[in-house]
């Protein structure tokens, strides 16, 4: 089978090509400002964004015909259950209304479709485990407060990506498994993977868990509730401290993984606490997994692109260790997850399911 992949991104297109799970071509096609100016929303770069996948392919003599399964990356949809869903009617409806937000990877699943209804293959345009997955057991949605309730909204592509490599490499199935999976990226995101669902998982993106290269993580409340009415910040200031200028970016000025060892390498102190720090609390996030799991865990899997430093991981290794076994599989080939994603689904090892 053909497989055509497609994750759109802020100012960037990815698409790559398969032959069952053989990548045989990718493709990072870039957009300038220039480009991007004329469109007011990101719903209406989808012509363009479409135009420019398909000159591509053409210029790699690939015709859209020729290809059996079109996937795209999933957006901000209404909460659903994790898997591999057909692109349906109800579906592009809330992409283009942008149910949840408004975010590049809308785009995923309605450019899958239009590729693939031009050649008279809608029906098989899928998305797969898009950042909105919830799977919360009840009791892990209490806050504290009823206003606020916890929310779901990780690295879900890319973690059940992982624990169903991981489960088909030890030859049993992600739902008779209870796992713990650490994504380290840009955010960080710890997940309670139980029978094949995600029971419980920090919000990654909006203030929860471990600080991470870029978010500040759980932070105290009392006191951010006085910095928020100081007078000196608007919201939109705040947010930013929480999102994209927390974590390391506010510590040391860099979100860049491989500078801070580098500081650390040359007898930076700062560095060295800073980042030791964030190992800390990613490791005291997976034990309070391991308590939701009841100490029942077959492994904790170790993910994403930090998951590339062995001083990162041998920190977090240290403190967990006695939970479970720990497997490294660094990197976040997304590209690739959804490429195993529809291809597994359409084997029939994953449910394909329709969205409502």
């Amino acid at each position: 089978m053909k497989i055509l992949a497609i994750n759109p991104g802020s100012t960037s297109t990815k698409i790559a090509i398969f032959e069952d799970l053989k990548l045989i071509h990718d493709k990072t096609i870039r957009h300038s400002v220039e480009e991007l100016a004329p469109f007011n929303s990101i719903i209406e770069q989808y012509e363009f964004r479409r135009d420019v996948i398909i000159n591509c392919l053409k210029i790699h003599n690939i015709e859209p015909q020729s290809i059996d399964l079109f996937v795209g990356r999933g957006g901000l949809v209404k909460p659903i259950p994790g898997g591999v869903y057909r692109v349906n009617d109800a579906l592009l409806r809330d992409l283009r209304i942008g149910v949840m937000g408004e975010h590049a990877s809308n785009l995923g699943g309605i450019l899958a479709y239009e590729i693939a209804k031009s050649v008279g293959k809608q029906d098989n345009s899928y998305i797969v485990d898009p950042v909105v997955v919830d799977e919360l057991d009840d009791i892990a949605r209490y806050s504290g407060r009823p206003e606020l309730p916890r929310i779901s909204i990780f690295h879900a592509l890319n973690q059940k990506a992982v624990a169903r490599r991981y489960a088909r490499e030890h030859n049993v199935k992600y739902q008779d498994l209870s796992l713990i999976i650490v994504h380290l990226g840009g955010g960080i995101t710890v997940g309670a993977h139980k029978n094949g669902r995600v029971i419980d998982v920090n919000n990654g993106l909006d203030g929860e868990g471990p600080f991470s290269p870029e978010r500040a993580g759980t932070l105290p409340v009392g006191a951010l509730a006085k910095l928020c009415f100081s007078g000196k910040y608007q919201l939109h200031e705040v947010r930013k401290m929480i999102t994209g200028a927390g974590g390391l970016v506010s510590y040391l000025g860099t979100n860049n993984g491989t500078e801070v060892e580098k500081r650390i390498e040359n007898d930076d102190r700062k560095a060295l606490m800073t980042y030791l720090a964030m190992a800390y609390q990613v490791a005291k996030e997976i034990g309070a997994c391991a308590t939701v799991l009841m100490g029942q865990v077959d492994a904790i899997i170790i993910t994403g692109g930090l998951a590339y430093s062995e001083l990162l991981t041998k920190w977090i290794s240290k403190r967990v260790s006695f939970i479970a076994p720990i497997h490294i599989y660094p990197g976040e080939d997304e590209l690739q997850a959804l490429c195993e994603g529809v291809y597994y689904g359409y084997k029939g090892e994953i449910q394909i399911k329709d969205y409502v």
